[in-house]
């Protein structure tokens, strides 16, 4: 007669309970629980709904409904509005929303200092900064990736500075949901946006002010007192890291200032992962190759 013996205390098992009824319940086994997804109905009915929602009953629905729920923020007008709707509703502590801040070295120093003053402002508030890997200051950066890699190698320039912060805060944090400041009347790609996303790797993207107009962002800081970038008083609209940051002239579309004269329309965290995927696979195929030549090169003189 074989013998069987029964689970420790540390084995993850469905109760009986569960067993009988056919449901697994959210404080029962983990294992047995599927991770959040969005068929693409589902995503669609979702954003049929939501798009009629003010943006603060699209956060509470998100703080209901969607665990591992951050901020991604630069301090933007838009994300600012977010932040300031969040502190008034009241959250439970175990359910605030956490910020995380993609300090890329190159940010202008009125951005910094309105980080200071945020933090201030919204004291319960957790603030997790995130920078380019290896590196502290924008000297250091200088040394490791070379001189005004924005210009030598933009693409290389977004992924070192802001698309592998970024996938190492998702990582490091288990965020499964993110709120954007991304709006429609910022144009560009974003003409189109729906208030939920989801991307290649299964991030949830929420956009709770995809319809606010910048004249609405605008008077909600004004109306309630929200810090805000003082580069905004001077023309710009939107604003990024300084080297390809310009104001705004009067007609000009918001995010106009950003990489003027060039095509480019998103700095790389909202554009496809498949993007970056190809891209570092190019510059590896393209540094074997390079290896390859010299050492065919050493070889051919010492014959």
């Amino acid at each position: 007669m074989s013998s069987r013996s029964s689970p420790g205390p540390d084995v993850d098992v469905i109760s009986v309970r569960e067993i009988e009824s056919g449901y697994v319940s959210g404080c029962g086994s983990e294992s047995s629980l599927p991770d959040i997804y969005f068929t693409k109905p589902h995503l669609a009915f979702l954003n049929r709904q939501l798009q009629f929602l003010e943006p603060q009953e699209i956060l509470r629905w998100c703080i209901t409904s969607l665990p591992g729920l951050y901020q991604t923020t630069a301090f933007g007008l838009t994300g600012l509005v977010t932040l300031d709707m969040l502190s008034k509703m009241k959250i439970p502590r175990p359910q605030l929303v956490d910020l995380v801040f993609l300090d890329t070295l190159h940010h202008f120093p009125e951005t910094l200092a309105l980080v200071d003053r945020i933090r201030s402002h919204y004291p319960l508030v957790s603030l997790h900064i995130y920078k380019p890997d290896g590196v502290d200051t924008a000297d250091e950066f200088a040394r490791k990736h070379g001189e005004k890699l924005w210009e030598t190698n933009d693409e290389l320039y977004d992924w070192v500075a802001k698309v592998e912060p970024a996938q190492r805060a998702y990582r490091e944090l288990q965020v499964a949901a993110v709120l954007t400041g991304r709006r429609r009347s910022q144009g560009g790609k974003r003409g189109d946006l729906d208030v939920i996303e989801v991307d290649e790797a299964g991030l949830i993207k929420v956009n709770p002010l995809a319809n606010w107009s910048f004249s609405q962002v605008q008077d909600y800081i004004k109306q309630n007192n929200v810090p805000y970038n003082d580069l905004l008083d001077r023309g710009y609209k939107s604003i990024g890291d300084w080297h390809s940051t310009q104001p705004t002239k009067a007609g000009e579309d918001e995010r106009a200032g950003r990489w003027k004269g060039q095509p480019k329309t998103e700095c790389g965290i909202h554009n496809p992962r498949s993007k970056f995927a190809q891209y570092l696979q190019e510059q590896e195929a393209k540094k074997q190759e390079e290896a390859l030549h010299r050492a065919l090169d050493g070889f051919e003189v010492s014959s």
